[in-house]
């Protein structure tokens, strides 16, 4: 077991210890040092965002690892796409080649300028499944939300993982929970997946549950507990009617990259991925599938040959890998197809402010 591995398991034990541990937790002191200043500093108007003309929406969460912020990234879009809006997505364009200190057009709604390797994953995904949306990456987001404006003709901006990204102005702030992990062992980072203290969650708009399973009981009834204690949550003592929406994501079929064929159940199969939080869809494989073995990189890992020429019989990813694999052009390579299920007419029609 890596290091890395060893890290992510410390940070889902609720009563982690260890020299490992305590050595990040003492870490964790500075993190959260800096991490409060930074946000003093934006909360008392010390330090202010930048605005461009267009509304911004900012999709992220308070933790490290995959939540689920692609698919409902994309349910959104495809929400204002169909409303007649002229849609940006803007990315870090962690992963990628690209030199991220400057705007890559990776898409502008029609033509796809770059591939997976240079875009990064995420990026490359959303260009390619979403028609008439404009993605972008640049550590600046907000150069490259400017550019998309005055260049092209964007009306709203969806910014990918950005919560804490506060130098950018956003009009709506969305925040997503996954219903299993939730936040960890509330940590900060290192010693927790806590990207900030939760004391955050009185910047958050809209509250997204997002269950990755087959019964979604469990999280319909956070959801409902979350929404009681919105206020606890954000250590403020202000009694808020901000409302609590669910996300279901849920596995529809697998097919092949190539012949777009879908794998009959029962199969055997090597299961294989490189995002940020794999249990979930090994979980999702295992209920109709006969996993050989399983295979885990780390996130956005950047696939050659040699990780996949020995593997014999079908190979099942995730959609964010395929886009990475299938420059291999093996024929034995299969993608998991996610249904996601959001009202978003239903999440932007709830008012918070």
């Amino acid at each position: 077991m890596n290091i890395k591995t060893k890290i992510t398991q410390l940070h889902y034990t609720k009563d982690a210890n260890g020299f490992l541990f305590n050595l990040l937790k003492f870490c964790s002191l500075f993190y959260g040092v800096g991490s409060g200043l930074k946000n003093f500093l934006y909360d008392k108007n010390i330090f202010k965002p930048k605005k461009v003309n267009a509304f911004v929406i900012s999709i992220g969460n308070f933790t490290t690892g995959g939540v689920g912020k692609t698919p409902v990234t994309a349910e959104i879009a495809k929400y204002f796409i169909e409303k007649g809006e002229r849609i940006a997505i803007i990315s870090r364009g962690y992963g990628g080649k690209l030199n991220n200190k400057k705007v890559n057009v990776i898409s502008d709604g029609i033509n796809l300028f770059y591939k997976a390797d240079m875009a990064g994953d995420e990026p490359y995904w959303f260009a390619v499944n979403l028609n008439m949306c404009a993605v972008l990456t640049c550590a600046n987001r907000y150069k490259a939300a400017k550019y998309a404006v005055e260049e092209l003709g964007v009306t709203k901006i969806l910014l990918d993982d950005a919560f804490q990204h506060r130098k950018m102005h956003r009009d709506l702030d969305i925040v997503l929970v996954d219903s299993e992990k939730m936040f960890g062992n509330e940590c900060l980072l290192p010693a927790g997946p806590l990207r900030e203290s939760l004391k955050g969650f009185k910047r958050v708009d809209k509250l997204l549950v997002v269950s990755k399973n087959i019964n979604h009981e469990k999280a319909e009834n956070l959801a409902s507990i979350m929404e009681k204690n919105f206020f606890k949550l954000s250590e403020c003592s202000e009694i808020t009617d901000k409302k609590v929406s669910i996300c279901k994501i849920e596995p529809d079929y697998i097919y092949n990259i190539i012949s777009g064929e879908h794998l009959d159940k029962g199969e055997k199969i090597t299961a294989l991925s490189a995002i940020g939080q794999p249990e979930q869809f090994y979980k999702f494989l295992e209920k109709d599938y006969k996993i050989n073995n399983k295979l885990s990189f780390d996130d956005h890992h950047q696939y050659v040959e040699n990780d996949i020429k020995n593997i014999e019989g079908n190979i099942v990813t995730t959609e964010k890998d395929a886009v990475k694999l299938a420059v291999f052009e093996r024929p034995n390579i299969y993608a998991l197809k996610l249904k996601t299920v959001l009202d978003v007419k239903s999440l932007f029609s709830i008012s918070n402010k």
